[in-house]
């Protein structure tokens, strides 16, 4: 029997109802870095059905008020009807004497990925996924989703997208005009999955409820790769399960380059208060290897994020 290996991944709008209430997080994250580039910001957004509740922990010489708040809202949604309730407090004084004192926030593992199968060093399925999300989402600005599923040799063997507000003939000349545009390799047996559930015109939070982080997969490569298990969005620089990820990436993207490998995966490990890393392993195409030769402690991801590093994927 031949040895058939199939990778699956998916990928979502940015009106999906997860990716807004990570937006708004974020949002309010710049909104106070802008008057306060040492704020400590930990924000959580919940959403759906008309409310919107903005819940966590913030020290800044910045503020917001509630005008502030709605307005962060209506930009991410599009709509200025919701209800949003705040609930605000400043960040816990036994967290702050660990990261006054140059420590991590908290404890976390990370994981940075980089792999030499397309251009963002990512994994193949996860790149088409995205790709084909954010061109569908350019064309239909809706709530969406995408999932790709490819064979060993990179071909596509299943393709699903679904997107609010678009009939399904439409969406599914849009999908072939982004096969042949990026000249998508295809199976021969390929399978279409548009729209399969029917068309569908009431999404977002209007129809779903959304939470900050609930997308972390989503939001780092896909489930080929092992996640740390924590979330990104509405975190400042100091909590290491985002901008540690961040830091691993760039490890990781730079080895491979380094390395001339197929594969990478950088492992960081952090305690909160403590500055030095706990674990930092790399492994090149499988075989681990102590990280030596990169800063991995909070002195090194702080100048990493000085030099305007901040961003995920």
């Amino acid at each position: 029997m031949k040895n058939i290996r199939l990778r699956t991944a998916e990928y979502v709008s940015q009106k999906h109802p997860d990716k807004m209430c990570d937006a708004i997080s974020d949002k309010i994250l710049e909104r106070f870095t802008e008057q306060d580039k040492e704020s400590r910001v930990a924000v959580e957004t919940l959403g759906g059905h008309g409310r919107v509740y903005i819940m966590g922990e913030v020290t800044s010489k910045g503020t917001l008020d509630q005008k502030d708040y709605q307005e962060i809202v209506s930009e991410i949604t599009g709509r200025d009807d919701y209800l949003v309730s705040v609930e605000i407090t400043q960040q816990s004084s036994y967290i702050a004497q660990g990261v006054d004192a140059g420590g991590a926030g908290d404890q976390g593992i990370v994981i940075g990925y980089a792999c030499d199968e397309n251009e963002e060093m990512l994994p193949q399925e996860y790149f088409l996924a995205k790709s084909l999300c954010n061109y569908l989402y350019s064309k239909f600005p809706y709530d969406g989703k995408t999932q790709i599923t490819i064979n060993e040799n990179f071909a596509i063997t299943a393709l699903v997208a679904s997107f609010q507000n678009t009939k399904t003939e439409a969406l599914y000349v849009e999908i072939k005009n982004w096969i042949e545009k990026n000249k998508i390799k295809l199976s021969l047996d390929i399978q279409y999955f548009v729209n399969p559930a029917g068309e569908w015109t009431l999404g977002g939070f209007d129809a779903d409820t959304g939470l900050t982080g609930r997308k972390i997969v989503v939001d780092n490569y896909g489930p080929r790769v092992p996640v740390g298990g924590g979330a990104f969005s509405g975190k400042d620089w100091t909590k290491v399960d985002r901008s540690g990820a961040r830091y691993a990436r760039a490890i990781a993207q730079d080895l491979l380059k380094k390395k001339e490998a197929h594969e990478v995966r950088v492992e960081l490990a952090y305690a909160i208060g403590v500055s030095e890393v706990i674990q930092a392993v790399a492994y090149i195409d499988g075989d681990a290897s102590l990280i030596t030769e990169y800063d991995t402690s909070i002195r090194g991801i702080k100048h990493f994020i000085e030099k305007g590093n901040f961003l995920f994927l």
